[in-house]
C-alpha cells in the first residue's frame, strides 16, 4: 500500500542514531525532496554506546564516534542545523520553531528527540562532579575527574553503570556501584546472569552494594560523601548516575499528539497526526513480538524503526516487527540479549560460567522467547533465528553443549 506524497520538505526534530538513520534511508529509498535534521548537540549524528567503553577510555576519538560527517551529509543533500533547540510544534501551519527565532516549514515531520537521563531527586544533585552519561559533554566532563585513585561512586547497576564500573576500574579508579534492588541487572536478566557479572566486577576491585538506597548528598561545593538509607558513607570525588531515561516528549505533548510513555505510534511509526512520524527512545509502538506496546532505548531499536518511519515519510508503508536486540561490553566479556525474558516459564542453562563463556535461554511452552548469551556470538545469531521462527526446542539438548542448537528444534 502506498500513500501520495509531494516531493516536499522532511523536517527530523534530534541528530541522534534514530535522526540520522531516518534521513539516510530517505535518501536510500530515493527520497526527492528537501531534508533538515535538528539537533541539540553541535554534532552531527554519533555512536553512543562508545561513551561508556571505548571512548571513554581513550580507545576511541570524537571523529571516529561520528556516524555521518558532515561532508557526507552535505554530498547526501541533508541540512544539518545543529546546537539549537525546537521550541514548539505548530501542526495547523505546519512548523517547527528554533529558539533562535527561526521558523521552519515542514510538509512531514519525523520526532526522533529521544531521552534525557533521570536524575536524583536528591538536594545536591546538581553540583559539579555529580554528572551522567548520554553524551560527548558528559564524558568529557566524566574525564575531568578520571584519574587512578580517584574514588567514584556509580548509582545504578544497569548497562551504563556497569560499563563505566569496568572502564573505570581499569584505569585505576577506586569504583563503588550503588544499586538499589537485591541484585544488579535485575531490570534485564535473572538471578544467575546477575551473579556472574557481580562476581567478574568483584574480582577487579569494584565494590558493589545491593539493596542500597541513596538518600543524601552531602558536601560543598562538590560533593564528598554519599549517604545511604542504612546510615553509611561513601567518600568520593565524582559521582555518577545511571538510573534510567526518561522520554522527550515535551514538543509532542504541547502540540496534541496522543502520548504515554512515549508518543505513541502504530506499527508504522505513524503518531496521531497522520503527517508526523516518531521512532526511537521516545517513540511507544505495538510489538507483534511481544504482544504489547513497547519503548526501547536500543541501537536495534533506532536503526530498524527510523527505517520504518523513513518507508512511511515516502508513502510506503511497512510494518514494524523486529525482535528486540541488546549488547554490553564488560571487561573482555561480551553480553548479547535478544529477546525479552519477562514472562518466562523455563529457563535452560547451556554451557559454565566459570568458563566465561555461556548461555541462558527462556521459554514459555517449549517456544524459545529470549536468550542471554555471554561470548558466545555463534549462538546468538542461531537464538535470533529460532526465536523468529517461533521456534520449540528440546530443553535438554538446549543444555547439552555437545548437540548443535540448531538440532534441538522440535520437529511439527
Amino acid at each position: 500500500m502506498n500513500r501520495t506524497l509531494d516531493h516536499d520538505h522532511v523536517v527530523i526534530v534530534g541528530a541522534g542514531q534514530t535522526g540520522g538513520a531516518i534521513a539516510i534511508e530517505l535518501r536510500k529509498l530515493r527520497y526527492p525532496g528537501r531534508i533538515t535534521m535538528i539537533g541539540q548537540e553541535a554534532y552531527p549524528p554519533y555512536q553512543r554506546p562508545p561513551l561508556s567503553k571505548a571512548y571513554l577510555a581513550g580507545d576511541m576519538t570524537r571523529e571516529k564516534l561520528l556516524l555521518i560527517p558532515e561532508q557526507r551529509l552535505d554530498a547526501m543533500g541533508i541540512e544539518f542545523v545543529g546546537g539549537t533547540d525546537v521550541l514548539s510544534i505548530d501542526r495547523q501551519r505546519k512548523s517547527v520553531l528554533l529558539a533562535d527565532g527561526r521558523s521552519i516549514p515542514y510538509g512531514r515531520l519525523a520526532l526522533a528527540t529521544g531521552g534525557q537521563n533521570r536524575q536524583l531527586p536528591l538536594p545536591g544533585a546538581d553540583r559539579p562532579n555529580v554528572l551522567s552519561l548520554r553524551t560527548i559533554e558528559d564524558t568529557d566532563r566524566i574525564l575531568l575527574h578520571w584519574k587512578p585513585g580517584a574514588r567514584l561512586a556509580i548509582v545504578g547497576g544497569g548497562f551504563i553503570g556497569l560499563e563505566v564500573a569496568a572502564a573505570a576500574a581499569r584505569a585505576g579508579l577506586q569504583v563503588t556501584v550503588l544499586e538499589a534492588m537485591p541484585q544488579i541487572l535485575s531490570r534485564v536478566t535473572v538471578p544467575e546472569v546477575s551473579r556472574f557479572f557481580e562476581q567478574e566486577h568483584r574480582a577487579a576491585g569494584v565494590t558493589i552494594k545491593t539493596s542500597a538506597n541513596v538518600v543524601g548528598l552531602e558536601g560543598i561545593p562538590n560533593v564528598s560523601q554519599v549517604l545511604l538509607e542504612d546510615g553509611s558513607r561513601i567518600d568520593v570525588d565524582l559521582v555518577l548516575v545511571g538510573i534510567g531515561l526518561s522520554p522527550n516528549t515535551h514538543l509532542a505533548e504541547d502540540s496534541g499528539l496522543e502520548c504515554g510513555d512515549g508518543i505513541i505510534v502504530d506499527e508504522f511509526a505513524q503518531t496521531s497526526d497522520p503527517h508526523i512520524v516518531a521512532a526511537g527512545d521516545c517513540a511507544n509502538h505495538p510489538s507483534a513480538y511481544a504482544q504489547r506496546r513497547l519503548r526501547l532505548e536500543s541501537v536495534q531499536n533506532a536503526t530498524d524503526q527510523a527505517r520504518t518511519a523513513a518507508a512511511t515519510l515516502c508513502g510506503q508503508l511497512k510494518s514494524y516487527n523486529a525482535i528486540p536486540w541488546f549488547w554490553s561490553d564488560q571487561y573482555d566479556l561480551k553480553l548479547q540479549t535478544v529477546g525479552l525474558c519477562a514472562g518466562h516459564d523455563c529457563q535452560v542453562m547451556r554451557g559454565n560460567p566459570a568458563s566465561r563463556s555461556f548461555s541462558m535461554f527462556y521459554f514459555i511452552a517449549g517456544r524459545l522467547i529470549a536468550a542471554d548469551n555471554v561470548n558466545r556470538v555463534q549462538e546468538h545469531m542461531w537464538a535470533r533465528r529460532l526465536i523468529a521462527q517461533g521456534a520449540r526446542l528440546d530443553l535438554g539438548r538446549v543444555a547439552n553443549e555437545s548437540i548443535d542448537l540448531r538440532e534441538a528444534v522440535r520437529t511439527p
